[in-house]
């Protein structure tokens, strides 16, 4: 079974990404998911961290001569801002008079909870791990996962749709989204520039007035056959584990499977996709895989909790980030006295960002229904069940 974990805080020393069950044989290009980590740390309205770190992933076991060996994955993206904290969050007991206390939890964080949960006395290391550089390990591992997911031809990409009261209006192809993913200059990801200098007046307002702001992104999956995930079992439906795995993203308040949300105010008349057969093989659109083929995507590639054959499309509603420059009303932990939420140096905007994390969950979910469906210890037996089913579905 595919699955990863992460672990490090936001000021340690490093964070890791271990990725298990990665078939053998499986051609890795770090600079790929070098790439990935860099587009994590782009978009207008990003904070100081951004310009302290340069992310990289160090690859420490599972890969010799640049093939997974069917081993797990561990790989160790380094903190520089870490020179910074290393006598105020020492791993040994350190001196306590360094300690750098985050004395009034901020509305919106995981700052009260985190401390009521685990009985700290402030949310020092609450912030720690609750932190949205935990991102910065799903990039990396999602990063393997698109490799899996691009060996068999599947591509995940994402833009942004909407920053605070700024959304696009017009249709997006894959070709025009693509397109912004091998750009060397990230300003809001939006594929519409007329649309994102609005987006960019959206962040300096924001910015100006010591406030932060929210948007949408878009995740789309494209190339994936019919076939993914289920509706046999309650938790092993392809939208349920795709809903689940972009909401764990920090920030994350709502996502919308194709468009769900409009679907809710809509007659089905409207909504529902309608089906068609091409007599001719090559019908120029989801013939890839089988002659049957839709006018429109409004369930978003998926029915019934099974991919469909067409693009699939995952919404994340991302709410403004927790730390305002302009501290909303909380309490003291020692007192319980009225002051002001405590301030961390932080982002503004981090609507791109999060869609890139978002990419990387999106493609984790796939690439792990893709191998329990197709199987295979190396990455040819993955290769040759894949195209045999290919061959299934075509003949069906």
């Amino acid at each position: 079974m595919l699955r990863f974990s992460t672990a490090g805080e936001s000021h340690g020393e490093a964070l890791i990404a271990l990725v298990q069950g990665l078939p053998a044989g499986l051609e890795v290009d770090q600079t790929f998911i070098n790439r990935e980590l860099w587009r994590r740390q782009q978009g207008y309205g990003r904070g100081g961290r951004m310009r302290i770190e340069t992310d990289t992933a160090h690859i420490l076991s599972g890969v010799r001569h640049g093939r997974t060996i069917g081993a797990p994955v561990a790989m160790q993206i380094a903190n520089r801002d870490w020179k910074n904290w290393e006598d105020i969050l020492p791993v040994g007991a350190g001196d306590p008079a360094k300690h750098k206390a985050v004395a009034s939890p901020r509305p919106g964080h995981a700052d009260l909870s985190g401390s009521l949960k685990y009985n700290f006395k402030d949310a020092r290391y609450v912030l720690e791990r609750a932190s949205a550089r935990e991102s910065t390990a799903r990039v990396a591992a999602g990063g393997l996962a698109k490799t899996l997911l691009r060996f068999l031809g599947i591509e995940v990409m994402s833009h942004v749709i909407r920053v605070g009261r700024v959304e696009l209006e017009e249709p997006v192809t894959w070709e025009a989204i693509a397109a912004l993913a091998r750009r060397d200059d990230v300003l809001l990801n939006c594929v519409s520039p007329e649309t994102e200098e609005k987006m960019k007046a959206e962040v300096d307002h924001a910015l100006r007035t010591g406030d932060s702001i929210g948007g949408v992104f878009e995740v789309v999956a494209h190339g994936v056959p019919p076939g993914l995930g289920t509706y046999a079992n309650w938790d092993e439906r392809l939208d349920g584990l795709l809903a689940w795995a972009v909401m764990s993203l920090q920030a994350v308040k709502a996502v919308e499977l194709g468009r769900g949300v409009t679907a809710a105010q809509s007659f089905g008349s409207a909504v529902h996709d309608s089906i068609h057969y091409a007599a001719e093989e090559d019908n120029g659109h989801s013939g890839r895989y089988t002659r049957f083929e839709r006018e429109q995507n409004n369930a978003g590639g998926i029915e019934g909790g099974v991919s469909n054959g067409e693009d699939i499309v995952v919404r994340g509603y991302l709410k403004p980030i927790s730390t305002l420059r302009r501290p909303l009303e909380s309490v003291t932990y020692e007192t319980r006295e009225a002051t002001k939420a405590a301030y961390e140096r932080s982002d503004v905007c981090v609507v791109p960002a999060a869609g890139v994390a978002a990419e990387a969950m999106v493609a984790f979910v796939l690439a792990q229904l893709a191998l329990e469906k197709f199987g295979g210890d190396s990455a040819t037996e993955l290769k040759r069940n894949y195209d045999g089913y290919l061959d299934q579905i075509r003949n069906y």
